[in-house]
């Protein structure tokens, strides 16, 4: 019996599989999980389905050693608390697991192997975890999909302007980016920004300069959480003078994600664009067939930075 886990994020989504060779397998997944767990989850699920002796081949330390160099024993005699006296981690998992062990210990063999090793079996059940977890993350994705077109845009779209861009301004391009961002009306123009640091939050911030009301947008609450001191008060105060502000919820442990699904939306809560530093991100707006402006290729980028 092969078992095996795995997870995209750790916590994330993750995936559970146990199979024998040329006989019965099973899989499944869990939406917010650990490796760790799924690695047990498979163990259990494979026990709970196959009564008689049993070889579990794993490749995970963690299961074999507790039964090779029987850490249950420890956890029992101190109830269910580890050798630093702190409760076991994932004993609702180990609790049922263990005592499976207790009730079939002439039954039951531990075995580890090392993990893409080239050994058949495991690579087998290492990809059963894996299209789980994938299947789940595809799952997720649609829900993201839907609830995004679903929020809707509250300022004039036919009115406002991207700022997007690199994290470090060269001189030049500070002044180019404040030149463009004056000629914009206040009156009735939005400059809309993510507030990442950078282009976005020096657009931003010459926005309200300007008096263009400024919109942001958020893939997920308090993204400045790990900054600088100084750049945590030029986003509090740029979000304290926004006239709108739009959360999207997104997860904050897939960063990269969030971004993308932020650009989407982006996408769809403008007409034009302003891009500083970033060609790829221009031309994905251009092909959404928003209005991009970018500084001249011969602009010179010298005179330090602006972050």
């Amino acid at each position: 019996m092969y078992t095996d886990g795995a997870c995209s994020g750790n916590p994330g989504p993750g995936g559970w599989a146990w199979a024998i060779e040329g006989g019965a397998s099973d899989s499944g997944s869990d939406a917010d999980t650990t490796n760790q767990r799924m690695e047990l989850t498979a163990v259990l699920k494979a026990l709970d389905a196959n009564p008689g002796p049993l070889e579990i081949v794993s490749d995970s330390t963690y299961v074999v050693n507790c039964f090779n160099d029987r850490w249950y024993d420890g956890w029992l005699r101190r109830n269910w608390r580890n050798s630093n006296r702190k409760p076991v981690a994932n004993r609702d998992l180990w609790e049922p697991v263990v005592d499976h062990f207790q009730r079939r210990r002439d039954e039951l063999v531990f075995t580890w192997v090392k993990g893409h090793s080239g050994d058949k079996m495991n690579d087998v059940v290492d990809a059963m975890a894996v299209a789980e977890v994938d299947s789940l993350r595809q799952a997720d994705a649609v829900a993201v999909d839907q609830r995004i077109e679903q929020i809707e845009v509250p300022w004039s779209v036919e009115k406002a302007v991207l700022v997007l861009g690199g994290r470090n301004l060269g001189r030049n391009e500070d002044q180019w980016l404040a030149r463009t961002i004056g000629g914009l009306d206040p009156s009735s123009d939005v400059v809309v920004s993510g507030l990442r640091r950078g282009t976005e939050l020096r657009g931003a911030e010459l926005a309200l300069a300007h008096k263009v009301p400024l919109a942001v947008v958020l893939p997920f609450a308090e993204p400045d959480r790990s900054w600088p001191s100084e750049l945590r008060r030029r986003f509090a105060a740029a979000m304290k003078m926004s006239s709108w502000l739009v959360d999207l919820e997104l997860p904050p442990t897939d960063v990269a994600g969030a971004l993308r699904n932020r650009n989407r939306y982006l996408a769809c809560a403008a007409a034009g664009a302003v891009v500083v530093g970033d060609d790829s991100l221009a031309k994905d707006l251009d092909g959404n067939g928003l209005t991009v402006i970018q500084p001249p290729a011969d602009l010179d980028e010298g005179g330090g930075n602006v972050r």
